[in-house]
């Protein structure tokens, strides 16, 4: 099983790893070119703080992201399920993962990255800003660059894959067949409403279960039973892969 994470715009600084290492990241033989592509693009944008405020919707009070995009190729990195910050990382709370869950966790976790395409959770990255919406001067945008060469790697995962990601992250390389979660909140008198800034702390939640569950689903059904031991309410309409979890207002 294969769980696919959104990232976070937030990210831990520092690290004691090694400085990036493109060739040390999953699927390097696929995706080195345009990892390389977009740090040189990125790297190259940090020397012009105006633009890359534009480019990527900052403000002032933020060039420190400008800054840590500066140094990409020499600052320290960490794991990738480490870097990320935010409710969704909160919840998943790997800090207090025994070490056989850990494992498990590096085994079955990734996240989707405007700048990396996708990363293991043990890969080591460095702090970055980028987004699935960004648009690097004098490049394509990011769909265009990542869906022909992240598609077909996402595509060859032999398992289940449990697609968590927001959507702007899925269209970068949608996944065929992908377990797809939207959270409905469920109020006293029945109707349901989308849940927003929490619904990142609710994937949070069903991935940690799937991370510290010993089961392994195959399928969709194997999926739902799991999740629903677990204390979730799930639904999923005949023949869907596209599964709702339903929480209480």
């Amino acid at each position: 099983m294969l769980v696919l994470l959104p990232p976070s715009e937030t990210k831990h600084a520092g690290g004691s790893g090694a400085p990036l290492d493109l060739s040390a990241l999953t699927a390097a033989d696929a995706l080195t070119g345009v990892r390389s592509r977009l740090v040189d693009a990125v790297v190259a944008l940090a020397a012009d703080v105006p633009a890359s405020r534009a480019a990527l919707g900052l403000s002032p009070k933020q060039d420190e992201e400008v800054a840590r995009n500066a140094a990409l190729r020499t600052a320290p990195s960490m794991p990738a399920i480490q870097r990320y910050t935010g409710v969704l990382y909160d919840a998943l709370d790997v800090g207090t993962l025994t070490t056989a869950q850990r494992a498990k966790a590096d085994a079955r976790l990734a996240v989707g990255s405007a700048l990396f395409g996708v990363v293991r959770a043990g890969d080591p990255i460095p702090a970055y800003r980028l987004s699935s919406g960004s648009q690097l001067p004098g490049l394509p945008t990011l769909r265009t660059l990542w869906k022909p060469a992240l598609s077909p790697v996402l595509a060859d995962h032999d398992g289940l894959v449990v697609d968590l990601r927001s959507g702007g992250y899925q269209a970068l390389a949608p996944v065929p067949g992908a377990v797809t979660v939207d959270v409905l909140s469920e109020r006293a008198d029945g109707t349901r409403a989308v849940v927003s800034h929490f619904n990142k702390a609710h994937k949070g939640r069903l991935a940690r279960h799937l991370v510290t569950s010993r089961a392994e689903p195959a399928d969709t059904t194997a999926l739902v039973g799991l999740l629903r031991r677990g204390g979730f309410h799930v639904e999923r309409a005949r023949g869907s892969d596209a599964l709702t979890l339903v929480v209480p207002a």
